[in-house]
């Protein structure tokens, strides 16, 4: 698929994903829907890319959430949008065995922010802001923000930013634990790149278990969990990444690992 309004480019095993709608504050449409779910099944598939980084184009949003001038013309309704739109993009994300970080380089509301949430990491320029937009204009939280806001914050804090649509700066949202580091915004896209790079280089297939095991642990027992813990310690214990990290440690050098 040809892209017109994502940016996809892959560096050093790190892929950039960028919604590409700066004069609309990176709004959302309807073919930046299929785009950005065709960027992360491409990702799944690809053995090169071993990091993700997800991040708008231009200096002032992350994105703004859905493109309401669309919507006001759609013929759809609003639950075939979540369900044939917003809601694959997010499982997808979230089922990937590859880390995505979410570079929060301007303001993320509405949808914007529910796809921020479904990173595994955030990382914050000190001049953006997070705004669960969605009851400014009489609607609910959605793509699953009623999911990943709890589980963060609790239920008083998710239902206050679901229910006030406030602006959330980067002081609180570090606090409260939205997002994990917050940086200068001269400095964001070094410091994203930076961990990115880390990720890219590290134990791919550890990592990727280990996302896999946090989603499926927030619904189990704790013995479901211990048992699972097991199951999926023997498959990283056949990894090649496990071996190369054993020699390394008895030959005493730093490990190389391939993602494999």
């Amino acid at each position: 698929m040809e892209y017109s309004t994502i940016l996809y480019s892959v560096s050093n095993n790190i892929l950039t994903v960028s919604f590409n709608r700066p004069d609309v504050f990176n709004a959302v449409n309807e073919q930046m829907k299929k785009e950005l779910l065709d960027a992360f099944k491409q990702a799944e598939k690809d053995p090169a890319v071993r990091c993700i980084v997800l991040r708008g184009a231009g200096e002032k949003a992350f994105s703004s959430g859905q493109d309401l001038k669309e919507y006001k013309e759609a013929k759809s309704s609003m639950k075939e949008m979540l369900e044939k739109g917003y809601n694959p993009i997010i499982k997808q994300m979230r089922t990937i065995e590859k880390p995505i970080i979410g570079m929060i380089n301007g303001v993320a509301a509405g949808a914007g922010f529910s796809i921020a949430l479904a990173c595994d990491m955030r990382i914050m320029s000190d001049k953006a802001k997070l705004i669960q937009a969605f009851v400014r204009i009489g609607l609910v939280a959605d793509s699953g923000s009623h999911w990943f806001l709890p589980r963060l914050v609790g239920t008083a804090k998710a239902f206050e930013y679901a229910a006030t649509g406030r602006d959330i700066d980067a002081i609180e949202a570090k606090e409260v634990g939205l997002v994990n580091h917050v940086i200068e915004h001269t400095n964001l896209e070094q410091f994203t790149y930076n961990l990115a790079g880390k990720l890219a280089r590290g134990a791919t297939k550890a990592i990727g278990i280990i996302k896999r095991t946090l989603n499926r642990s927030l619904t189990m027992s704790f013995d479901e969990l211990l048992a699972y813990e097991a199951m999926m310690q023997e498959v990283a214990a056949q990894s090649a990444d496990h071996k190369e990290g054993v020699a390394a440690f008895i030959e005493k050098r730093p490990p190389v690992f391939e993602g494999k």
